[in-house]
């Protein structure tokens, strides 16, 4: 059986929920195959109309998924308002995509050179294993963006519930459910499983043609290697978190700094930390006291929050003392303790940028909290290596003053590094809160995400369930809808 717990206690949350045998993984992906056809027949305007009556019952029940997911997930009713207000546009983003028809990527190449014309459209690859992250409830969970953007593709989706919130992805499931077949999908177009062994069993479903993860680092590397290990392997598109690094120069440092401080330490405790998306790494120039000591003093002010697990928390606990312990780095700032059990500290640590590049493979690990290492660099200069030497990240941000001269040409030698090992550069921002549009690209090189070139975030992200198959001299009475259209596009 799978327990929910609330946060703030520690004591169980709603009743325990049966974990999904071996017959009910099976029945769930086989119902998703013979729904298939039929969801992907519905056509664009179908689908659209689909997506929209599932947004406007998430909307319309808001008020009883809400106080669910905060006893499970102790989020707050507020942040968590929000994010179903989120994931419902997100479904209704889909709808548009869809609207818009140019998804699809449909092409023409007319005959020459004694080969018939080639029309080129993308279809969905089929039933798609999502994996549901702990830290969003909603927004990338069972009705989140990975099964928003597979079902506007035309793909079935099975999800694999979180075991943090059993209920709210149980009442989520049904909402969806329901309202699918008001709209008029073909029964088993979505489902949902409960369990680790459930999960392991639906990635291995000879019928999942693609699977979508939100999650840890470990985690995700061993469901890849289950997609990869398969008798016909599948992609596998995994988010594995990031340490995201924030580079201050020394004109926004002279200019900006209480701003800089305070922006930073609300950023690194939101949602006690527990974003992938987390400041993890903050360069400051070295020789500046004034910054770094207002960071300092911004961080002992915050305060932190319960943690979604025990598990969590005690990850977290044990990340704090083992860069606690490390000889080149220094404690400098505690914020207050999170409610709860499993309540979160909000600390700052420092080092410099030689110590940190002689052992960045320890002090750059992601510690999935409100924890963050400030590393003091004598030059941008000296920080563009260290920055190239940390791996893929999600996003990277810089503060420059763009009054300096200095700043700007130094901001130029960041970006291009960024260019090379971020997914999104933020300029005098912070990389929480990713917004969700047709430009948005939430992924990065590696270790960030399995697949660098896609995003699980924003219109784009529904190119991942689609594949692209070439009509060589087909005749239009057998072309498949949409493909007449390709002729506008010669390519």
């Amino acid at each position: 059986m799978i327990q929910g717990f609330n946060p703030r206690t520690g004591e169980p949350a709603g009743l325990p929920v049966a974990e999904t045998t071996d017959a009910g993984v099976d029945a769930a992906v086989e119902a998703a195959a013979a729904a298939w056809p039929g969801w992907a027949g519905l056509g664009d305007e179908g689908r659209a109309r689909a997506l929209e009556a599932v947004a406007g019952a998430l909307d319309a029940r808001a008020g009883e998924l809400v106080p669910l997911a905060d006893e499970e997930t102790a989020l707050g009713e507020t942040r968590l308002t929000g994010e179903v207000a989120r994931t419902s546009g997100q479904l209704r983003l889909f709808a548009g995509v869809l609207r818009d028809g140019r998804y699809a990527d449909a092409a023409f190449s007319p005959a020459g050179g004694g080969i018939a014309e080639i029309r080129r459209i993308s279809h969905p690859v089929g039933p798609v294993a999502v994996f549901a992250a702990s830290n969003f409830p909603f927004a990338f969970s069972v009705a989140g963006g990975d099964t928003a953007s597979a079902l506007a593709a035309g793909c079935p989706v099975v999800v694999k519930a979180h075991e943090g919130h059993p209920g709210t992805s149980g009442l989520t499931a049904r909402i969806v459910t329901e309202a699918l077949a008001a709209a008029g999908a073909p029964a088993g177009v979505f489902g949902l499983v409960h369990g680790f062994e459930a999960g392991i069993r639906l990635l291995t479903h000879p019928a999942i043609s693609a699977a979508g993860f939100t999650g840890s680092t470990r985690g995700g590397l061993e469901l890849a290697r289950i997609c990869a290990g398969r008798d016909v392997p599948i992609p596998f598109y995994g988010e594995l978190g990031a340490v995201n690094p924030v580079v201050v120069l020394p004109g926004a440092a002279a200019a900006r700094g209480p701003e800089i401080a305070s922006g930073y330490a609300g950023s690194l405790t939101l949602g006690a930390g527990q974003f992938c998306t987390n400041p993890g790494l903050l360069f400051v120039p070295d020789g500046d006291l004034a910054l770094p000591a207002a960071i300092a003093g911004a961080v002992t002010a915050s305060s932190g929050g319960p943690m979604l697990s025990e598990r969590i928390y005690k990850g977290y606990e044990a990340a704090l003392a083992e860069i606690e312990a490390h000889p080149a780095v220094t404690a400098v700032a505690a914020g207050t303790t999170g409610e709860g059990p499993w309540g979160a500290t909000p600390r700052l640590f420092r080092t410099g940028l030689a110590e940190f590049a002689a052992d960045i493979a320890v002090l750059a690990k992601e510690r999935f909290g409100p924890a963050g290492l400030m590393i003091a660099y004598p030059s941008p200069d000296d920080l563009l290596p260290v920055l190239a030497a940390l791996g893929g990240n999600l996003v990277g941000s810089v503060h420059g003053d763009t009054g300096s001269a200095a700043d700007t040409a130094a901001a130029r030698r960041v970006l291009a590094v960024f260019e090379r090992t971020v997914g999104r550069i933020v300029w005098n921002g912070w990389p929480t809160g990713v917004a969700v549009n047709a430009a948005q690209h939430h992924g990065g090189p590696w270790p960030a995400t399995t697949v660098p070139a896609s995003t699980s975030v924003g219109s784009a992200a529904i190119r991942r369930w689609l594949v692209p198959v070439a009509y060589q001299g087909v005749p239009a009475g057998l072309w498949p809808p949409g493909l007449a259209g390709a002729g506008e596009q010669a390519g």
